[in-house]
């Protein structure tokens, strides 16, 4: 009788010596694919810097003024009464619509001021409702005078100039005062 010898199979192996490289691929692959977002912050236009000893202060009456001022327990008064931050835009918008036929210098100045504790989700809630109150305003304007939408109008036409000039939004955000202890 003839024995066979059994052969020994040799152990499967992974090759394992681009393993760095497909990983680095599919590193730099998610790297370049991951849109990342940025928080751009609140777009709003601020003004030039200018000395306190150079700045000409120019009285507004109460007429043109609505004072919308947030204090750190949540209270939203417009003009010394308490609101609801829904109702600011409602309130706003016929005095905002009062004010389209006057001349440039007469328009409507929302002032906004807080406390310095004041919760920030609040302070940009009540400031969207103010810019809503405008928007509605040139929306309904563009529409009864040119019969389209205000979003339809061409950024550099003639007419985005005159509701612009018509009804510009013109907030001011005062500076938080200083909490005394």
């Amino acid at each position: 009788m003839v024995k066979l010898k059994k052969r020994k199979l040799p152990e499967a192996e992974i090759p394992t010596s681009s393993m760095a490289d497909i990983s680095f691929l599919l590193l730099l692959f998610f790297l370049v694919s991951t849109v990342i977002d940025v928080d751009t912050g609140i777009g709003m236009v601020l003004p030039e810097f200018i000395p306190t000893e150079q700045q000409e202060f120019v009285p507004i009456s109460k007429d043109r003024l609505a004072a919308v001022l947030i204090n750190e327990n949540g209270d939203v008064l417009l003009n010394n009464e308490v609101i609801a931050i829904p109702q600011i835009s409602k309130t706003l918008k016929p005095r905002i619509e009062s004010k389209i036929e006057l001349p440039g210098n007469k328009k409507l100045v929302v002032s906004v001021k807080t406390d310095r504790k004041t919760n920030y989700n609040l302070y940009i809630q009540a400031l969207d409702q103010i810019k809503q109150a405008y928007f509605e305003v040139r929306s309904e304007y563009a529409q009864t005078k040119y019969g389209k939408r205000f979003v339809d109008i061409d950024e550099r036409s003639e007419e985005m100039k005159e509701i612009k000039e018509k009804i510009p939004i013109t907030i001011s955000i005062a500076e938080p005062e200083a909490i005394k202890k």
